[in-house]
Parts: C-alpha cells; structure tokens; sequence
C-alpha cells in the first residue's frame, strides 16, 4: 500500500504542470530509462531539441494523460504492446499523423490502421525449445504444443501478462474464438507446471529439465543468452508455411494535446528513420520496425523468419475476448 507522502507526491506530479521550452518535447515513456535516453540524447545532439522525459508503467501513464486532458505537458506517448497503444488510441489520448514519412519507414501491419500510433520495434513471440530434449524438426505451429507428444512438457508465462493475451487474440483474429479456445485448452493440457511470472523463469525451468518447450518474447531469450552464452536452448520459428510468426511492437504516438505538435512528429519520423532504427531496437535486443534496417548482430544470429502480417491492433481489439476466453480454457 502506498503511504501517504507518496499519494500525495504523486498528486502533485500529476497535476503540475512540466515547464518546456518551444524547443523541447516532452515524452510519456512506458520504456525503461537506459533503453531511451541514449536516443534523446543522440536527437538533441543532432537537432538541439531538448527532451524532457517521464518514465512509468502504461497504466499509470494513461490515467494521467487522461486526467491531464488539455493540460498534459506530453507531447508523445511511448510504450510498449500493440493492445496497450491500441487502448491510448480508443481513449481520445493519442492524434492521427499523416505523414509520408512514417508510412514509408513503418510497414501497414505495424501501425494504426488510423495513423494514431506507430511500432517502432519488433519483438516476436516464439517458441523455445531444450536442445537437449527437443530436436527441431519437431517443432512445427503454435497450434501443435497441444498434440500429445508434449504432454507434461509445455511451459507457458500467466495468462495475466498482456504479452500472452496479445498472442491470443491475434490467434482468434485468424481462427475465431471456438478453435482458439480448443487450441489454448490443449495447451493447458500439456502443462508440465504451473505458469510462470515471467519468461526468464519459464526458460529456467526449461534448463532445470521442468518442461521442454515454451513460449517467450526473443528479447527475454536474448538477455538470457548474454547472461550464460552457450545455454542449452533454441529458438524455433511456428508457422513459416502458413501465416507466419506472432510479432508485437514497442511504439508511440503524438498526444492529442500536444504543445509542440510538428516538434513531436518530427521526433517521431527520425525515430522512423534508418539512423535511429537500430539505436532503437538494439539496445533491447529486438527488431528495427523499418525493413531497410538490420538486426543486430546477435539478433540476426538466431535466424529469419516470416512474420504474420494480420495488423498488430487487433491485439488491443480483441484483448478482452482473448481473456475471457483464457479464464474459459482454464489457463491462468
């Protein structure tokens, strides 16, 4: 519970204007600091726009765009998840943008069908698999961790985490909700344990021999690969010969009460570009947004795939029937 100095520190964080200068933006950032502040600082270096910047988690973030209404000082919002952007999107506090530039550098499937927002990287959420106990050919969807040969060897991360009911909302985009729910039964079926907190520890108890495969973001296999080099464990991409591999995004949108405006959309754009792109994604170990860039190194390593390219909004859409529909199959 929070004390009663904090509730009223925050009150007046919430209501009190932050002073900017007509040459300084000021950005809402669901991103942690070290991830974003060396590209504000690599921004202000080349333009000498000065960013002010404020870092919590999205819910909190929201609210006080919400409650700031014309008032906010915020002229971005960045965060991560296609369903928490779609959320800001449906709750008046994210702008449309039209810009060229933007359309150009981020593909159709990335992006708000109407232009309120923008994903900036990509993390995709595949399979990880023992290399000990698994061999890759057989592997093959996302649907078939439910067959009976992975019966008491699945893993997954809490249904509660906003990655997982994104990954199945975007399955009832192309299944519909009757053979989603089958499949997401069937994975529940084949736990070897209870969910877990996190996907560290779901690859943990892969490497302690709990279970033998499971589904993670490839940033949190990333980490984990840099912490121990050399871990008996693989990533796996599901679908190549349908529709291709779950993705998701971190990404922004310029506020609806922005200040600064054109200052904002600049930001945006050279966050877009090919010099800010890898600045962007490889400090996290994820995917530049904007094809023309390159992956990391070490993120190239672990292979090509083909993403599936329905649009990254229907997880924020479709994200209350995918929970229900999780609570239904019993995944917790």
């Amino acid at each position: 519970m929070r004390s009663l100095k904090s509730v009223l520190l925050w009150s007046t964080l919430l209501f009190t204007p932050v002073a900017v200068a007509a040459d300084e933006i000021v950005v809402y950032s669901a991103r942690n600091e070290q991830l974003i502040k060396p590209l504000f600082d690599a921004y202000t270096a080349e333009t000498g726009t000065q960013i002010k910047f404020i870092t919590d988690k999205e819910g909190p973030l929201l609210e006080r765009l919400k409650a700031e209404g014309k008032n906010t000082p915020a002229d971005l919002l960045l965060t991560v998840d296609a369903g928490n952007l779609w959320l800001a999107a449906q709750q008046g506090v994210l702008a449309p943008v039209n810009s060229k530039t933007l359309k150009t550098n981020i593909p159709a499937h990335l992006r708000d069908p109407g232009n309120r927002w923008f994903g900036l990287s990509v993390r995709a959420r595949t399979i990880v698999y023992s290399t000990e106990r698994v061999k890759p050919a057989e592997l093959s969807t996302y649907e078939a961790l439910g067959d009976a040969r992975w019966k008491d060897r699945l893993c997954l991360r809490t249904s509660k985490k906003v990655y997982n009911q994104s990954l199945v909302a975007m399955m009832i985009a192309r299944h519909g909700e009757a053979k989603t729910e089958k499949i997401v039964k069937s994975w529940v079926a084949n736990l070897g344990t209870d969910p877990f907190p996190d996907d560290t520890k779901l690859m943990e108890a892969i490497l302690a021999g709990q279970c033998d495969v499971g589904i993670v973001n490839t940033y949190y296999f990333g980490r984990l690969e840099k912490k121990q080099p050399g871990l008996s464990l693989a990533l796996f991409w599901p679908n190549q010969k349908d529709r291709g591999v779950h993705v998701n995004v971190s990404g922004a949108g310029v506020t609806t009460h922005a200040k600064h405006r054109a200052a904002a959309v600049k930001f945006l754009e050279w966050l877009s570009s090919e010099k800010a792109q890898n600045l962007f994604a490889d400090e996290n170990m994820e995917y530049p947004a904007n094809p023309k860039n390159k992956p990391h190194p070490s993120v190239a390593a672990w292979g090509k795939f083909r993403q599936d390219t329905i649009n990254v909004s229907k997880a924020g859409s479709l994200q209350v029937k995918a929970v229900m529909l999780m609570d239904r199959a019993g995944y917790k």
